[in-house]
């Protein structure tokens, strides 16, 4: 047995052109993914070693899939294994490549005749390929997929799964999507494909790579950085390679510096001590979405000044605020945040029950001038804070919409389960 980055490997489980999986005896659960350097493109038809691709594509997929699990997608990715290698969870690969597209070019006009390149799709196109390369990978409906009836790990794709899957696909490019905006680069494209692990969850698998997508700098097809460079090469030469080359390691390179800086705070501020309780909950659902908060007591009643100076503190540190105010009976800590700030503040009073009406009142009759919303949930406080913050940081925007994908994906299996018609002259 032979081994890479001290992992002992075991049988050679699938090759495929670009990248071979092998069993790992010691790891159960869990392949190596060991990359080439080869590219290919035409199902193959074309054909080249490229020198270092292999390193280039291994550390681009790490970076990518630690973007998506750390945005809370479930994948099979788990870790590097040196320069040419990752470990995976091992799982049952559904043969249907998903693609997302924002932009109509490519073999999207071919078959699509009339609609003209650069169309823009709003929300982005879903098409979905079975893969077979002898057919040329063929597209088929979500009526076929359902049809096919494939089963992995006691799975079965149906409707339920195939809907799931989909939402998930656009939740992977516009992550992504965000990504690179924040690089000036227009993400075009892309393929991805699931499988179902040994636990039988549907997961994000295989490898995402510069052979995944188009990526065009500044929105500019000229700019590619693809693989449609090797793609359109009328004739493949040394120099052609070098460019394709060059163009893998600087988007790699842009990868190492994509993720956004966390530069923000969401400041807790409560009236009285003994409401700690109930902002710790507020702190708690913020680090759910990667908020940094800090909590801090103070009184806008009996320690205006204060008040103003911690205030002051802060807007002298950071430009990424937001004010979350925690304060019943008569709410002055909102309103006072709000009159003497342009961040934005938050009211989540802590409500008890005899006195509700009258502090969550308190809390919504402010002055007039004054924009401080209300809420009474902590987990509601810290998804506010999260939708505004960010609207300029993808990693946040990304957990909340992963969030709302985790909702969606639960209800659907708990309505799955539920279902079936209970007929009334069953025996009793």
């Amino acid at each position: 047995m032979s081994k890479v980055a001290g992992y002992t490997l075991g049988s050679l489980i699938i090759e495929g052109k670009t990248k071979q999986v092998f069993d790992l005896p010691e790891h159960p659960g869990n392949c190596l993914i060991l990359s080439k350097d080869r590219i290919t493109a035409g199902d193959g038809a074309r054909a080249h070693d490229l020198a270092g691709k292999a390193e280039i594509s291994n550390s681009t997929n790490g970076q990518v899939f630690q973007i998506l699990n750390d945005a809370g997608i479930h994948t099979a990715y788990v870790k590097q294994a040196g320069p040419k290698a990752f470990i995976a969870k091992k799982c049952a690969m559904i043969p249907i490549e998903w693609v997302t597209r924002r932009l109509a070019t490519g073999s999207f006009l071919k078959r699509n005749p009339g609609v003209p390149e650069g169309y823009r799709f709003s929300p982005p196109k879903q098409e979905t390929f079975f893969k077979d390369d002898a057919n040329h990978d063929p597209q088929w409906s979500d009526e076929q997929i359902i049809s096919a009836k494939f089963k992995f790990n006691g799975v079965e794709i149906g409707k339920d799964e195939v809907d799931i899957i989909k939402k998930t696909t656009v939740l992977v490019f516009e992550i992504l999507e965000r990504a690179w905006a924040t690089k000036n680069c227009a993400l075009i494209d892309m393929k991805i494909e699931f499988g179902v692990d040994e636990e039988g969850q549907i997961i994000l698998a295989d490898i995402i790579d510069s052979d995944s997508w188009r990526l065009w700098p500044s929105g500019d097809k000229r700019l590619m950085v693809d693989k449609d460079v090797y793609r359109k090469c009328a004739t493949v030469t040394d120099e052609s390679l070098d460019t394709v080359i060059r163009n893998y390691t600087w988007t790699n390179d842009q990868l190492k510096q994509i993720m956004p800086k966390s530069d923000h705070l969401v400041v807790i501020l409560m009236g009285s001590a003994s409401d700690s309780e109930h902002c710790e909950k507020i702190a708690k659902h913020c680090k759910s979405f990667g908020l940094n908060t800090e909590l801090r007591v103070t009184s806008a009643h009996k320690g205006t000044e204060e008040t103003l100076r911690i205030l002051r503190e802060y807007e002298g540190r950071l430009s990424n605020l937001i004010f979350i105010a925690v304060a019943g009976r008569s709410n002055g800590l909102g309103p006072v945040l709000s009159a003497n700030t342009p961040y934005p503040v938050i009211n989540c009073p802590p409500l008890k029950a005899e006195d509700k009406s009258l502090d969550v009142w308190s809390s919504l009759n402010v002055p007039s001038g004054l924009g401080c919303p209300t809420v009474v949930y902590p987990e509601t406080a810290a998804l506010h804070a999260a939708q505004i913050l960010g609207l300029h940081n993808f990693m946040i925007w990304a957990k909340l919409r992963t969030k709302q994908l985790l909702n969606y994906t639960s209800l659907k299996v708990a309505d799955k389960k539920m279902r079936g018609v209970r007929n009334a002259d069953e025996s009793k």
